[in-house]
């Protein structure tokens, strides 16, 4: 912690570290969470905060934005190698801005957008009444097949040609399994579609080659940075050349005014890491230890939605338990680890509720955590879930949370650490 926001505003300095207190106390094992280097902090935190950028490098509405235009260039370069993509759009503030950019490009208010539902595993952007998805486009969702759990594409290409929608959405905020990028691009080019695939969830299994890569199948390709690619809250947007000055335009003056510079370097950082060794395998591991977590799960006779993952996260159904998403998630938090309630496909509980939990493992594999120490969290979960009103249980539980954190922490001094 500086000194001078201590001094200045001890209010917010006591509250930043009782934040990384709890990061550094508990296991922070909710998917779409991950912990970023000390480097990305620091770009973040840097006096680039105090530049206004309006525009894109050497077409700037403002003065006085050569260095800028020099960070803004480098990140998008670093995004486009990661990716090996056409273009590349790295101002969006956030994964929903980025998806609002991306249909404004694609579509215009009203027309017809086929997505994957809530229920089923897709986000909010992709459809939801009351998001501005639901709201400005007429969407039409896809799921998942009851019977198995994995993404049903012959429900996808019959719904396309009944709608023929103008868009086709992939991507998924809760969905274990690989997706089939180019199989929805040949049905969005048989149907006259245009393909936008949302991949903030899987970015960085994707950049080492983990996970399919949307880029060669998809016209837009929309993102966040802080998910498993490990970087700063923020959104990006690669797409094809014959989309780029669409997209450009959609970003800026469409969506946004000027774009966060000093986020943007922290992006810069995070695109950096990427194309490191390192990180392939950190990713290796994140994979490894969700593969640990559903096997687990699975041996404790917990229904996993699809029987298993392919990716950073598993689902778990609790509804054979008779207990719901919410009390599981709070019962779990009281133990140390922090995970999400989350609806499941076929959902009949609000979603305040929901049937299911979601659990991811990038930031344990942050902080080092392998298969081993992924075995024991496991039974640990397992055990709360078996009885979560189990008090006693719960405060054991923690207790060896804590020792485990101890033994691995994400923060020293108020420094981040990253363990590869």
């Amino acid at each position: 912690m500086k000194d001078e926001l201590k001094s200045q505003d001890p209010d917010v300095a006591n509250l930043i570290e009782a934040e990384m207190a709890r990061q550094n106390c508990e296991l922070q094992m909710i998917a779409s969470e991950n912990s970023c280097s000390e480097a990305v902090l620091q770009a973040m935190g840097s006096a680039l905060n105090n530049k206004y950028a309006e525009g894109y490098p050497g077409k700037r509405y403002y003065f006085g934005c050569s260095v800028i235009d020099d960070v803004e260039t480098l990140a998008i370069n670093r995004l486009k190698e990661v990716f090996g993509s056409d273009h590349a759009n790295v101002q969006p503030h956030s994964g929903s801005s980025a998806n609002m950019a991306a249909y404004f490009a694609l579509c215009n208010a009203g027309d017809k957008i086929i997505g994957m539902s809530l229920s089923d595993g897709g986000h909010l952007t992709h459809g939801l009444a009351v998001n501005f998805s639901g709201i400005l486009y007429d969407f039409s969702a896809y799921g998942v097949n009851p019977d198995t759990g994995y993404i049903d594409y012959d429900q996808i290409r019959d719904l396309a040609l009944e709608v023929k929608p103008k868009v086709i959405v992939t991507g998924a905020s809760a969905y274990p399994r690989k997706i089939d990028f180019e199989a929805v691009g040949n049905i969005a080019k048989e149907v006259g579609a245009s393909h936008m695939a949302d991949m903030a969830h899987y970015a960085g299994l994707i950049a080492v080659g983990l996970y399919p890569s949307p880029v060669n199948f998809a016209d837009i390709v929309t993102s966040t940075a802080h998910k498993t690619l490990r970087g700063p809250r923020s959104g990006f947007i690669l797409c094809k050349e014959e989309y780029a000055k669409a997209v450009d335009k959609a970003v800026f003056p469409g969506l946004q005014g000027g774009p966060l510079e000093h986020v943007i370097a922290g992006k810069a950082v995070c695109f950096k890491e990427a194309l490191g060794d390192d990180f392939k395998k950190y990713q290796t591991a994140v994979l490894a230890n969700a593969q640990v977590l559903a096997e687990v799960l699975l041996e404790r006779g917990y229904n996993l939605v699809s029987g298993g993952t392919d990716c950073h996260l598993v689902l778990v159904d609790l509804r054979d338990k008779d207990v719901t998403g919410k009390a599981a998630a709070t019962a779990l938090e009281k133990a140390g680890i922090a995970v999400n309630h989350n609806t499941v496909p076929g959902e009949t509980r609000s979603p305040f509720v929901t049937s299911g939990i979601r659990i991811g493992t990038p930031s344990i594999t942050t902080r080092g955590m392998r298969e081993n120490e992924m075995r024991t969290i496991s039974s640990w979960i397992a055990d709360v879930l078996d009885d979560p009103t189990n008090a006693t249980r719960t405060a054991e539980i923690n207790n060896k949370v804590s020792e485990i954190c101890e033994a691995f922490p994400l923060y020293v001094d108020g420094k981040a650490l990253q363990a590869e």
